[in-house]
């Protein structure tokens, strides 16, 4: 109870001073000291993933790999991820069959020793759009754009105290997929005296600088949806941040179901080792 107390006691003196250091952090990267990256931090959105309970919502997974193949595939790979897995977006395995092939996957060598192509099949994984990094750095002003696999993981932005005393309760995961939207439509025109390089893109939710190499990738209408969603940037970004989170784990929900399984055979055991303690000591005082 001690500890308990002095960890209590020891947070709320730390907290204002948390704060207040952060606001000067703040301030000094306003009034023109060291900037701290991002100049703004993603706001938190509501996905159906999130939580202990949360859960993938197969309608945006599906809408997700849409805008993928429709606008990110041109210039981004999915090295890591099968056509096979997509059966647990809901799709029908000859669903995933037909989509395979519409993709060329070279293999080979044939008895001549060379390489060829051929229609992809389920086993295959998506075709990177580049043959290698620096033919994809050569068509992308010389930044070669990064393989979106495990990019849900790999770019969320870590939130400061006391944030994340609260996310340990939350169980606050969704980081990566709050930066990608805030990334996707957050590109804006840069403020008076901010010099932007020539070929990049303003962008203040941008992780490593003020503005980034890729153009803003979205716009009204660029992808046609089946089921009546809005045909909107947002939703655009919102629904390939919900893919990129299903490809950087698309085993969270079997996870989670662990998770509870095991808190309740926790809670069970606790009570049946509290009950038999209790029987014992009865028993003795008899």
């Amino acid at each position: 109870m001690k500890k308990l107390l002095s960890r209590f006691l020891l947070v709320a003196f730390l907290t204002p001073l948390c704060l207040a250091a952060a606001h000067a952090a703040e301030e000094g990267g306003e009034g023109g000291g060291t900037p701290h990256y991002p100049l703004k931090h993603p706001e938190h959105e509501d996905w159906s993933f999130a939580g202990p309970f949360g859960t993938y919502d197969r309608g945006q997974l599906q809408r997700g790999l849409k805008v993928y193949r429709q606008v990110c595939s041109a210039c981004h790979s999915l090295d890591l991820v099968a056509f096979r897995t997509l059966t647990d977006l809901g799709y029908s395995e000859a669903q995933v069959k037909a989509l395979a092939a519409e993709y060329e996957i070279e293999a080979g060598p044939d008895d001549d020793g060379n390489m060829y192509m051929r229609p992809g099949i389920p086993s295959d994984y998506f075709p990177a759009p580049f043959e290698n990094p620096e033919q994809a750095a050569a068509s992308n002003n010389g930044a070669a754009p990064p393989d979106l696999s495990l990019m849900a993981k790999a770019r969320g932005i870590t939130r400061g105290f006391p944030t994340f005393i609260f996310d340990m309760f939350t169980q606050y995961q969704e980081g990566g997929p709050d930066y990608i939207h805030a990334l996707l439509t957050g590109y804006e025109d840069p403020p008076e005296g901010e010099n932007v390089p020539v070929g990049s893109y303003y962008n203040p939710y941008f992780a490593n600088a003020a503005a980034l190499a890729m153009a803003p990738p979205l716009s009204e209408g660029i992808v046609a949806y089946d089921d009546g969603a809005p045909e909107t940037v947002d939703q655009y970004a919102k629904d390939i941040s919900a893919f990129l989170m299903w490809t950087a784990e698309p085993k969270l929900e079997a996870r989670k179901q662990l998770g509870l399984t095991v808190m309740v055979f926790l809670v069970i055991l606790t009570a049946l080792v509290y009950l038999t303690k209790k029987s014992v000591y009865a028993s003795k005082r008899d």
